[in-house]
């Protein structure tokens, strides 16, 4: 819906959309103007206003206050308690913010440096011949495999209990990084993981305890802080949820998982108000807090990225932002901030199907409407035949793979709809973008584009077509070091299966000659010695790149099961 329409409905008058203007522009209080504007806010949050469902805790912010604030749904379906400003969530990602903050703050006083390398306090990394600084971990920039992932390729239970030791363990097994640290921006939760234990042994505290004197209790966020120990009563904590397929809803949280750093927070509605208020007029420190945690990154190019310490900085519909979501388990969260407004929404749910960001810029949306840029026109007039772009396409560098579809005059790719700029370009507002050419010699080919990553090439392929036989030559057991995990592949009714400790087998499809699309968005490819055996592979998984599995030659495991 273009911004001109939704102006409309949220207010219904000409003399109603002045009113607004002046209001969002000038502050100017008028009761009718913010009444219909809650009224709105209500309807983006409606279908979560219930008493048999999770639902979100809103703020609304303006100059340090709140404009607005309101629960939407269940803390606990169990106990029947409804959310409020005041309920306790979980806040991934967001997290990270806070993480950076304290290592700036340690670094004021003199505990560490963001240029030192990170060898300093960790010296259980290997070393990968060139320094990993502080401030490229803080950025991204490091090329280190993301720990999430790296469990969970290792096949172990996602909510167990992961002790620090047993994390700088698996890291420690690493023999290569994604990339060189400084070329690339690739989001990746071990570069936070590893500052609690900077912080920790740089300072003599805890991250959790450093954080509570430097930044929780100084701002007066009574019930904000790092939750790293699992046997810790947490007052408001609030549970979170995923829908059942046969309706309702399931739990979908967990109380053991207390690694911190890189998530970790637990923080209310009413507490962030705090935090924000802390952008525009500092009170922690020694002064530098806030230039170096909104100071974007760069890569060894020279490009600058949108990343910055723990925040996005970014613009919408022209006006400067600085945002960041969270996510984990039913959880979702947004913080979304107009440093030149003064406005800021909170969005904190506990349903994994919400959209905390896009909720977010719904509600700025209608109170920013006279500052707002008008958004793009909507480009379903133009007409393009998608049908020729349809197929999956394959990245020669991470073996990834990509279905386009076509899709009511656009595409469809990883869930999300792309729009015609022109015949060969797709856009997704907001988001990336996708531009196809087609190769005289190999034929049709895309480049995905994302804000601060390298372009991503993939060429169309037609999925290889394989018989049970075929696949017999990749079964066996296969071991990596650096996982400390064994994988087993099997022929099961036909299909090439997966398996890991306790998991359930895992069918694989086939890409390409030697390599098969796995679960996880994984990408599996087979290498062979010089008579042409299979001895191993090699996994390829978004944040995590290039891990080797070697093929054992004590066991085989070829058996067709019918």
């Amino acid at each position: 819906m273009t911004f001109f329409c939704r102006a409309a409905i949220l207010l219904g008058s000409a003399m109603a959309f002045l009113a607004a203007v002046s209001f969002s522009q000038t502050g100017v209080h008028d009761e009718n103007v913010t009444s219909e504007l809650e009224r709105k806010v209500d309807q983006l949050f409606a279908a979560y206003d219930k008493s048999d469902t999770p639902g979100c805790a809103l703020g609304v912010v303006r100059d340090g206050e709140f404009l607005y604030k309101k629960g939407y749904g269940e803390a606990s379906l169990e106990l029947s308690v409804p959310l409020t400003p005041q309920s306790v969530f979980y806040m991934g990602s967001v997290s990270k913010q806070f993480t950076a903050a304290s290592v700036v703050l340690a670094a004021e006083q003199g505990f560490l440096s963001l240029d030192d390398d990170v060898r300093k306090y960790v010296p259980e990394l290997p070393s990968y011949g060139k320094p990993i600084t502080l401030r490229e971990m803080l950025h991204h920039t490091s090329g280190f495999r993301d720990i999430l992932g790296l469990l969970l390729l290792a096949g172990r239970n996602f909510e167990d209990l992961h002790p620090t030791s047993e994390l700088l363990d698996l890291l420690s097994r690493q023999k290569a990084l994604n990339y060189t640290p400084g070329d690339e921006f690739l989001y990746s939760n071990t570069n936070y993981f590893l500052m609690s234990v900077v912080i920790h042994r740089a300072t003599g505290k805890p991250l959790s305890q450093f954080a509570e004197e430097n930044i929780f209790k100084p701002l007066g966020m009574t019930h904000t802080g790092f939750y790293d120990d699992h046997s810790v009563v947490v007052p408001g904590r609030v549970p979170a949820y995923a829908p059942r397929p046969a309706g309702g809803f399931r739990i979908d949280w967990s109380t053991n998982f207390d690694k911190i750093g890189d998530g970790g927070l637990m923080s209310s509605v009413d507490d962030l108000l705090q935090w924000d208020r802390n952008f525009y007029a500092n009170k922690l420190g020694k002064g530098t807090l806030l230039k170096e945690m909104q100071t974007q990154g760069l890569i060894n190019n020279g490009k600058q990225i949108e990343y910055a310490l723990g925040l996005f900085i970014s613009t919408y519909r022209g006006l400067p932002i600085v945002e960041h979501d969270g996510a984990l388990f039913g959880y979702r969260t947004a913080l979304l901030r107009f440093p030149q407004q003064h406005f800021s929404v909170i969005t904190l749910c506990n349903v994994g199907t919400s959209n905390p960001g896009r909720l977010s810029y719904q509600v700025a949306d209608l109170y920013l409407a006279g500052q707002l840029a008008p958004e793009p026109p909507a480009s379903a007039a133009l007409s393009v035949d998608s049908e020729p772009f349809a197929g999956w396409y394959r990245n020669l560098d991470s073996h990834a793979v990509l279905q386009i579809s076509a899709s009511n005059g656009g595409l469809e790719a990883f869930g999300t709809h792309f729009s015609p700029r022109d015949a060969t370009h797709f856009v997704a507002t907001p988001g990336p973008e996708i531009a196809f050419d087609r190769q005289a010699n190999s034929g049709m080919r895309l480049t995905l584009n994302f804000k601060d990553t390298v372009p991503q090439i993939f060429a169309r392929y037609e999925p290889l077509k394989a018989s049970a036989e075929n696949f017999v030559q990749y079964t066996g057991e296969y071991t990596s070091a650096e996982l400390q995990a064994t994988y087993r592949f099997a022929v099961k009714a036909g299909k090439l299966t997966l398996a890991t400790n306790w998991q359930e087998p895992a069918v694989l499809e086939p890409i390409v000659l030697d390599e098969f699309q796995g679960p996880f968005g994984t990408s599996i490819v087979f290498h062979r010695d010089t008579a042409g055996d299979v001895t191993g592979c090699d996994l390829f998984a978004g944040r995590v790149r290039n891990i080797a599995f070697a093929k054992s030659v004590t066991k085989t495991a070829t058996t067709l099961t019918k």
